[in-house]
């Protein structure tokens, strides 16, 4: 198997409370989620179920809020804010598992791309292909102008699909 590198800073706790921009990207780039025309991204059934999964995160994890959104052709870029996560009393057993830790933007990732794929296989019943990459990209927003800058990038996103490095029709 070969070796892949970790993303995530080692020593921080992606649990805490802040936000968090993060891209998500189809299995080999597929663009199955509709296309950019003119600028705007038209959205296909598959790309309407991606963002309903998406906009129902707060339902299942109540203490994060959603920020800006795009479903392009084949990725997605949101923010993710996690909010006051409340304390328990209890003392926490200890973790035997390597996944993400459980409140971690690690395990709202996780639990969005299940949960939009297990939609999207329904919708389509294909379940050939992996939706998803295995990872996902995630940068931490330190102060409002880097949260403004990345909210003007979502944004632009469709506008700029043509350059975008996600697009696989561009010449590598």
């Amino acid at each position: 198997m070969p070796y892949q590198r970790n993303l995530r800073l080692p020593e921080f706790d992606y649990s805490q409370p802040g936000a968090y921009f993060v891209t998500i990207v189809t299995q080999d780039r597929r663009m199955v989620f509709g296309q950019v025309i003119n600028g705007e991204m038209v959205l296909n059934e598959t790309g309407k179920i991606v963002e309903e999964v998406w906009d129902s995160i707060p339902a299942h994890f109540a203490y994060v809020e959603l920020g800006e959104f795009v479903v392009m052709p084949n990725h997605i870029h949101g923010i993710i804010s996690i909010v006051n996560v409340e304390a328990t009393h209890a003392s926490p057993l200890p973790r035997i598992s390597q996944g993400p830790a459980p409140g971690s933007i690690g395990s709202i990732i996780g639990s969005f791309k299940s949960a939009a794929t297990r939609r999207v296989y329904a919708f389509t019943n294909n379940h050939e292909k992996p939706l998803w990459q295995r990872n996902y990209y995630e940068h931490i927003i330190r102060n409002e102008r880097d949260h403004l800058a990345i909210y003007d990038y979502i944004l632009a996103n469709p506008m700029n699909w043509e350059k975008d490095e996600e697009n696989p029709h561009l010449l590598r």
